[in-house]
């Protein structure tokens, strides 16, 4: 009997075959799948516990891992196995966890994991493409509550085809590329970039996306009829309806007057706490004999007061037109922008939208502070990235403050596409550009603030941004048919609504969006809405920007890199290098300028004043420098051969001799009397001669002595054809061959 009973599904979806396996491998697992398209494969599994935990949310966790062996790869470093996930494994598994986490059930309180392995990959097929769609047949056929299937597609816009899952060689030159994901019925999250392209073209991709995300979802239900697992019978938990009237009879005029009237974030937690706790201590004194309800009465009067405050708050915007701070549906709360802040920064800008807040620096680097981007793909190197910091203060919290976590690597991530395709090419800006954007308040989109400060703050560095860039996010209030799409929402706005659609682009166009949607039915006229609203605020806050900063400053700041470039001919590229890489180290060395050369002769000098560039640029030029005759050259003597003259270095890595004879007019006894190792002297070039030998002197640049004699030559001896000379002796003199044996 085998130990594996293998089930697998087949799907050829835009010439792609796909297939869903379980049975083969890890059955301890609640769900597992291998998913797999051409040789691309991973191993996603999904576990829960069996005992409920005492929290009031999902504690839901997805890992996405790489393995360098998928690519026949060993990781670098010491270690030589993977560790951290990389940024790129937390921005897949964000992408699977988002449109996954509303399709549980509100009362699932089980710890429950995603963990998913490439296994295999082909290089034409990425595995990010497939993971969510993995993840949700897992979920699918296991035990677990789950309101799938849902798949996700990325989709990009090639030469004005759509194309599915495309290869990363593809994605190089797409217009559009986005990752969309949803069930039959609605669509549930978006993220990608896209060249400045129309609300209507938006709305087309989706369109598109959804199409192919149904026959996804139908390859899903072809493995769940072959699996058929019984899933677990939860029972949904509801208030008791005596404790939650109690509650709304007790503080709901209140409750009311604190939704309508108060517009700050501090002052609105404050009286949520107050009125939080007087709800609990009317709940305790009521219901205190009650054993039933005895130890769940904080968690019911917490739970009621929740859910009296998202009601009031709802009807206040659905029926009134009204927001917590007063402003209209349309309206983008008050802006204020200044750039130069930080003074010794190559760029800086602050950007608040009111209690957002992103203080942001740029700093321009040279070709060595590339970022280097290793994993299953062959390593690349990227010149532009952003990096974003949400510390707890920003949101007048303590709680431990490490390295950046999932959600700063994601709300970076956003900004630095947003920003990525307005970014000038490095032929045209060779510099590499980093963006920290320090979140110093947060009331909603902190990202969509770091795109408007990261903007402004590479204008002022005079990084030439081919147009301003903005962003905002969207809010959806919906209940029934009534609908109210909110502008520039508020982190409550955000938490208590069902929509969270940020938008970033120029005044021409989208360039980098991000939604998640937290309700079904999202109607393409709703989506069309908010596109519309989207692109109002968005003109709105680059026309708030412009008046601060318009375009970017013609001088670069004075603390930034100069670079001058040089071209030499490609034989001449192991010159400048030299043996090991000793010449460009010892240029470095001697300019304090950071030099690089590429493949095709181009030389480029990073440096942080002109001195230096110049320097750096009159050794590269001596270097390379033809010796000319007759031309006079600072040199320095290599060394002194005492009856013969000095050797001189006159250009660098060129030596000539010096004879004896050409040290000065008068007679030369000895060398060392007149030239000694180090010593820096003018020479002139007699002769170069064919076999690369170079004739140097002195004194040809000093004046004739009056009255000076030139000593004739000695005529040349004359030779027999054995080389001895005619008068007898051979040439080590004496009166004949067999002298030394007289």
């Amino acid at each position: 009997m085998s130990l594996n009973n293998p089930i697998s599904v087949s799907a050829v979806i835009d010439g792609q075959t796909y297939t869903l396996e379980t049975g083969r491998f890890a059955k301890f697992a609640n769900g597992n799948v291998m998913m797999s398209c051409g040789d691309t494969m991973i191993l996603i599994n999904a576990i829960a516990s069996n005992t409920e935990m005492d929290v009031d949310f999902l504690p839901l966790m997805v890992d996405y891992r790489e393995r360098m062996s998928a690519s026949g790869k060993i990781p670098g470093g010491f270690l030589k196995r993977e560790s951290r996930p990389s940024t790129k494994e937390i921005l897949v598994a964000r992408l699977i966890d988002r449109p996954l986490r509303p399709l549980f059930p509100k009362s699932w309180h089980y710890d429950t994991q995603l963990i998913a392995w490439v296994m295999s990959a082909q290089p034409e097929i990425d595995p990010e493409n497939i993971a969510a769609t993995g993840a949700s047949a897992a979920l699918l056929i296991s035990d677990i509550p789950f309101a799938g299937p849902m798949s996700e597609v990325r989709v990009a816009k090639i030469d004005g085809n759509f194309k599915v899952n495309p290869s990363p060689e593809e994605l190089e030159t797409a217009e559009i590329d986005f990752s969309v994901a949803g069930t039959d019925e609605s669509i549930m999250m978006v993220e990608g970039e896209c060249n400045e392209i129309s609300e209507e073209n938006f709305l087309e991709v989706l369109d598109y996306a959804h199409s192919k995300i149904k026959e996804f979802n139908n390859l899903q239900k072809e493995l769940l009829k072959l699996v058929n697992k019984e899933k677990r019978q939860i029972t949904e938990k509801e208030i008791p309806a005596e404790i939650y009237e109690t509650v709304v009879s007790a503080i709901t005029d209140k409750t009311k007057v604190y939704v309508n009237t108060i517009t700050t974030k501090s002052e609105r937690q404050e009286t949520r706490n107050s009125l939080r706790d007087e709800a609990v201590a009317i709940v305790e004194e009521k219901f205190a004999e009650n054993e039933e309800y005895a130890s769940k009465l904080v968690d019911y009067a917490n739970s009621s007061f929740s859910k009296l405050e998202k009601q009031l708050m709802r009807e206040m915007i659905i029926q009134d037109g009204k927001r917590l701070d007063v402003r209209g549906l349309t309206d983008v709360r008050p802006i204020e922008t200044e750039v130069g802040v930080l003074p010794r920064v190559h760029g800086s800008s602050l950007f608040t939208r009111g209690e957002t807040q992103s203080l942001t620096s740029v700093t321009l680097g040279t070709e060595r502070d590339e970022q280097m981007i290793d994993g299953l793909l062959p390593t690349y190197y990227t010149n532009f990235y952003l990096h974003y910091n949400f510390p707890p203060f920003s949101v007048g919290e303590t709680g431990r403050y490490t390295g950046a976590g999932r959600r700063e690597i994601g709300h970076g991530a956003l900004a630095e596409r947003a920003l990525k395709k307005l970014m000038p090419s490095k032929e045209d800006f060779p510099y590499t550009v980093r963006i920290i954007s320090d979140i110093l308040e947060s009331n909603g989109s902190s990202s969509m603030a770091t795109v408007c400060a990261g903007s402004m703050a590479l204008m002022h560095a005079g990084v030439p941004l081919k147009k301003p860039v903005a962003g905002i996010a969207m809010g959806l209030i919906k209940e029934g048919d009534d609908v109210a799409v909110l502008t520039d929402i508020l982190g409550d706005e955000d938490f208590l609504g069902d929509m969270d659609f940020k938008v970033a682009g120029t005044k021409d166009g989208i360039t980098a969006c991000q939604m998640d949607i937290k309700i079904d039915g999202l109607s393409v006229d709703i989506m069309k809405k908010a596109l519309n609203q989207a692109k109002e605020g968005r003109l709105h806050i680059l026309e708030k920007m412009s008046e601060t900063i318009q375009s970017k400053n013609e001088e670069l700041s004075k603390f930034a890199p100069r670079f001058t470039t040089l071209q030499v001919e490609k034989d001449e590229i192991g010159t400048v290098i030299g043996s090991g890489g000793d010449t460009i180290r010892d240029i470095t060395k001697r300019s304090n300028a950071v030099i690089n050369i590429n493949d095709d002769g181009i030389v480029t000098i990073a440096t942080n004043n002109d001195e230096d560039a110049q320097i750096a640029l009159d050794i590269i030029k001596k270097l390379l420098e033809k010796p000319e005759e007759g031309k006079v050259y600072k040199g320095k003597v290599d060394s002194v051969r005492e009856g013969l003259g000095a050797i001189v270095e006159f250009l660098p890595k060129k030596k000539g001799l010096v004879h004896i004879s050409e040290i000065q007019w008068e007679r030369t006894e000895n060398v060392a009397d007149h030239l000694e190792e180090g010593q820096e002297i003018d020479v002139k070039l007699l002769e170069a001669t064919r076999d690369g030998k170079y004739r140097l002197s002195i004194r040809a640049l000093l004046e004739k002595p009056e009255g000076y004699v030139e000593r004739p030559p000695r005529p040349p001896r004359d030779r027999d054809d054995r080389g001895g000379d005619r008068r007898g002796g051979d040439r080590r003199g004496g009166g004949g061959r067999d002298r030394r044996r007289d």
